[in-house]
């Protein structure tokens, strides 16, 4: 009853302060009611603070979802808090979660990943360069690539991809609509384009045609190529978890009509997201192009502070 008699009095009070009219009494009102003035102030305190609180949390309820958004739905909790914190906004992950919940927000996830390659039996001459190191200390020392399938109205589409195991970064990518090695090749052709690369590394790939053909040799020059043994795609980990990733987060969430539909798809979620804005555990949350930029900052001061 008093918290109620409380409230109209202070709504009132505030009201006619906002349309610049006489003051209310408020301790002639707080006499009849028969309540102290300090009771009174106290609970506009707790009732004001509590608005206050109300609309602070809305505010941060905003910014998780332009996150989530700006993320294209894609970062969950632990994500959005690192963002969040980058922004000077000091906020617990589990306080991002139940806003979360509380918005009906959630990463996209849609379907487990399933390999459908099969890897060919091949001359045990094909040597495993890379032994499942898949961390290396710069860029340009070991790519890795692989083809995923990608399925479309009109039937399959392939995706070609290949990757810099330092940053994770897709340096060079080819959708097609046939399987064969001419993508693969043009694929590496453009990698050693846009690195400019001269020095020796390893590209490595699992045992398939495209990645054993002389067309693909010769493409390499004095790149050394390394192979995944015969049904261990465990070993080239990093570029499948890439095409399970681009289908889960990504492609998965639309259905697909035809070619280019793919093509507009995958070009968007590579050059405009993945590559330069998706943050990446392994890059100490930095997206693959930044993390290369901070190395080869790094790599400027060191070499200043020795000339």
């Amino acid at each position: 009853m008093t918290k109620g008699l409380f409230l109209q009095t202070a709504i009132l009070e505030q009201k006619l302060k906002r349309e610049g009219l006489r003051r209310l009494n408020v301790s002639g009102v707080l006499r009849i009611l028969g309540v102290s003035r300090s009771g009174y102030n106290s609970f506009k305190e707790r009732e004001f603070n509590m608005s206050a609180k109300l609309s602070y949390k809305e505010e941060l309820k905003n910014l998780v979802l332009n996150i989530h958004l700006w993320s294209k739905q894609i970062y969950g909790a632990p994500k959005i808090t690192r963002e969040l914190k980058k922004q000077g906004i000091r906020i617990a992950e589990k306080t991002v979660g139940n806003y979360m919940r509380e918005m009906g927000l959630k990463a996209h996830y849609i379907k487990p990943y399933i390999k459908t390659t099969i890897d060919p039996d091949f001359d045990n001459r094909l040597k495993n360069l890379l032994n499942e190191q898949f961390n290396p200390e710069k860029p340009n020392a070991i790519w890795c690539s692989d083809i995923t399938y990608i399925h479309t109205g009109k039937g399959f589409a392939y995706l070609t991809c290949i990757m810099d195991l330092f940053s994770r970064k897709i340096i060079a990518w080819r959708l097609s609509e046939s399987l064969e090695a001419k993508w693969v090749v043009e694929c590496v052709l453009e990698a050693k384009e846009l690195r400019r690369t001269t020095q020796p590394l390893v590209l490595h790939s699992d045992r398939g045609s495209q990645y054993v053909c002389g067309a693909y040799i010769k493409a390499l020059n004095n790149i050394m190529p390394s192979y995944s043994q015969k049904a261990s795609p465990w070993q080239n980990a990093c570029i499948e978890s890439f095409h399970a990733l681009i289908k889960r987060e990504w492609l998965y969430r639309f259905k697909i009509k035809d070619f280019d539909h793919a093509y507009r798809l995958i070009f968007e979620y590579i050059e405009t997201f993945y590559n330069t804005v998706r943050s990446h555990s392994h890059c100490g949350y930095l997206s693959p192009q930044e993390y290369e930029e901070y190395y080869y900052a790094q790599l400027k001061r060191a070499l200043e502070k020795t000339a």
